[in-house]
């Protein structure tokens, strides 16, 4: 039977397990894809603690498959479903874990993936990178402002700088010292993250910022919100609505469709966006892959790379 890396209950490390379950069935709109890699993000293992997405209602049924996104080749289409058929190359959103060998994804969150993006590469975008293109885009500001991002270093953090350097905009980039290359060779200030970042960043932006995106929460997000002249150009994905809303921004708004799919596929061909993709496992130490991101400390992109028949 195919493998899946599961969760078994709400936990820690120690609740998960690689395991053979049944190849999944497509419902209607759903498409079943042999997976070639999945992405692994910082929501995997805050779902596995008992974290739900804002308007999640559904109750979790154990064993769970960790992951949220995909990349792979199309075995089986559900009823109804259109534009895609066996043997296409795509990559989306999964519906119930995507940390296997097979996976079912929504079609309308799916796209064909270029022939010139690698799997990996287009595993990193469901999540991360169009979490990053939305909010960008949310913002919707000028060339030639200056955004703030925190939390830059990391998988959503990385696209944000390169999106919004794309679209002529000034970053700074908070994030740790050890990140500093990494981030100016992307086109962002850096701004070292640690007790004294907001000073740095307002000796960088002594007239404020014009928007912020904050990937941190907390404390980091209150002295981002200081540091913007307008509160409703502050948006987080990394706190919860409640907070973000009385300083007087917003939690991102997340488009979830496949267009946005197609448009941060066409950036990474184009040159526009680079996943980077520092390091890949195969499914059975998918657990050490979930360490690495769980530590907080990764640059860009962690990947899966899985199996290769249908």
């Amino acid at each position: 039977m195919p493998k899946a890396y599961v969760f078994t209950r709400y936990g820690g490390p120690e609740t998960e397990a690689l395991v053979d379950l049944e190849r999944p069935r497509p419902g209607p709109g759903e498409v079943l894809v042999a997976v070639r890699a999945a992405g692994v993000n910082p929501v995997d293992w805050k779902q596995r603690t008992g974290f739900r997405r804002p308007g999640e209602t559904a109750e979790r049924v154990f064993p769970s498959v960790l992951g949220n996104e995909v990349a792979g080749v199309v075995a089986e289409t559900g009823e109804g479903v259109t534009g895609f058929a066996p043997g296409d190359e795509v990559f989306g959103t999964a519906v119930a874990g995507g940390y296997a060998e097979y996976a079912l994804l929504a079609a309308g969150i799916t796209a064909h993936k270029p022939a010139a993006l690698s799997f990996a590469d287009a595993a990193t975008l469901p999540v991360a990178a169009a979490t990053a293109y939305d909010g960008v885009h949310q913002l919707d500001l000028p060339a030639g402002s200056t955004l703030l991002v925190t939390g830059a270093g990391g998988g959503v953090g990385v696209a944000v700088v390169q999106i919004a350097h794309a679209l002529g905009l000034r970053v700074l980039g908070v994030a740790s010292e050890g990140k500093k290359d990494f981030l100016e060779s992307l086109g962002a200030v850096h701004v070292p993250s640690g007790p004294d970042w907001a000073q740095t960043a307002r000796l960088a932006a002594p007239d404020g910022v014009d928007g912020v995106y904050d990937l941190v929460g907390g404390e980091v997000l209150h002295a981002a919100a200081a540091l913007v002249r307008d509160p409703s150009r502050l948006i987080t994905a990394g706190a919860p609505a409640e907070e973000v809303e009385r300083l007087g921004g917003a939690r991102v708004a997340r488009a979830r469709d496949a267009a946005v799919l197609r448009a941060v596929a066409e950036l990474v061909v184009h040159g526009d966006l680079n996943p980077h993709v520092t390091r890949t496992f195969p499914l059975e130490r998918a657990g050490e892959a979930l360490r690495e991101v769980e530590g907080g400390h990764t640059r860009g992109k962690v990947v899966l790379e899985i199996g290769t028949g249908i």
